[in-house]
């Protein structure tokens, strides 16, 4: 079990472990309400519940706040079993267990404020450029219209971006901390996959933001940031997007395994139509088999290797070079590479049997579709990035 620091402020300490524990018992439940969760367009109010009761979402959140400021990996631990029993709830669970881990870097002020309860719910949309803010007494006035904003209904905050003009210097990219009751939820998510995630559309026009709930993305690169005074531990000192491609990745991983096990379950005993042949007997299709299952296990071994190295090298108050911080965004990108064809494979194995709607696989393979998509594991953009660095020529994406 890790022992986590004490709780100075409030909520209850958790600990990793228990929380690891909590996502694997989930597991059935979440299966239960799968159907439930497809025809909301959103988590049901029980699973949003369980997340705040069980405290997953406070994996990374300090511990003085009641979180348990875990390492790295115990997200691959707690994302992937989640995505195999709903990964519409494993990927509204990742947008909550990334916020969180930004809010550490904020200033205290903002970190009592949103902790007073400790087990709320943070979403967020970090696309830059989608808001316009600027500098009023006492804070920011922000506009804007922000797609995709993942389990947003249930959240109590969220992180929105914006961009400030400023008058001597250029326009300054930052991030800002919104109730959840002061934003309006647009009805745009009808999707062909991760129906339940419900990554609506959401507006403010001229909402006031106080200067404490607004924090730069420079803050977010590593290095200094307001939340360090009372934030020491390893795990905060990672560039922010640098590790951002762990989540999707993990949770397409256990979107993946879900789908190949309800694979392998139909297989039992399956007869070929023209021959009455079992389909298990054909080389070909034990071959492809075995390469699914080590796709997998490599994109879950490549991501906890970085993890644990990320952390060591946090540990160490490593400064990370521009080949570092592509490295793992691609790694992670690739991951998620492996994981979409794998499901392909799967797809193809099981042949028109996915053709039913109600057959699990197809359900995972629609969600697999839809969360690949997501631009922190997409393979073009990260490994051209990387490539870049490699070839010692500087990043293009601000945000590393």
């Amino acid at each position: 079990m890790t022992i986590i620091y004490p709780d100075d402020f409030r909520g209850k300490r958790v600990y990793s472990q228990a929380l690891i524990n909590a996502a694997r018992n989930l597991i059935p439940v979440l299966r239960e309400r799968a159907e439930e969760t497809e025809k909301l367009r959103s988590l049901p109010s029980e699973t949003s519940q369980d997340l705040r009761r069980t405290g997953i979402a406070r994996l990374l959140q300090p511990g003085s706040f009641g979180g348990a400021e875990a390492p790295l990996e115990n997200l691959v631990d707690i994302l992937i079993p989640v995505a195999s029993g709903c990964p519409s709830t494993a990927w509204c669970l990742a947008q909550y267990l990334f916020h969180n881990y930004m809010i550490a870097r904020w200033p205290i002020e903002a970190q009592r404020e949103v902790w007073e309860d400790p087990t709320c719910l943070v979403s967020g949309i970090l696309v830059p450029r989608l808001g316009k803010g600027r500098r009023v007494d006492g804070g920011y006035e922000l506009k804007g219209q922000w797609p995709f904003v993942s389990g947003v209904e249930p959240s109590d905050w969220c992180i929105l971006s914006g961009m400030v003009e400023q008058e001597a210097a250029p326009d300054e990219e930052r991030y800002f901390l919104v109730p959840t009751s002061s934003l309006t939820i647009l009805d745009t998510w009808d999707p062909i996959g991760l129906h339940g995630s419900g990554s609506h559309d959401v507006k403010v026009e001229d909402l006031f933001i106080p200067e404490h709930l607004s924090l730069p993305i420079q803050n977010m690169k590593g290095g200094d940031f307001p939340g360090k005074t009372v934030n020491r531990g390893a795990v905060y000192r990672p560039p922010l997007h640098m590790i951002s491609g762990i989540l999707p990745a993990a949770c397409l991983i256990g979107m993946a395994e879900a789908m190949f096990e309800n694979f392998l379950l139909q297989s039992r005993g399956r007869k070929a139509l023209r021959t009455s042949e079992d389909t298990a007997s054909y080389p070909t299709h034990q071959m492809r088999v075995g390469e699914v299952s080590a796709s997998l296990q490599a994109a879950e071994m490549l991501i906890r290797a970085d993890c644990r190295e990320i952390m060591e090298f946090a540990a160490a108050d490593f400064s990370y070079s521009a080949v570092e911080r592509s490295n793992y965004r691609s790694n992670s990108a690739y991951a998620g590479q492996l994981a979409r064809r794998a499901s392909e494979v799967v797809w193809d194995l099981i042949g028109a049997r996915g053709a039913y709607a109600t057959n699990m696989i197809a359900s995972y393979y629609r969600d697999i579709a839809v969360a690949s998509r997501h631009t922190a594991i997409n393979w073009e953009v990260n490994a051209t990035e990387h490539g870049r660095a490699r070839l010692r020529l500087p990043l293009t994406n601000p945000s590393l």
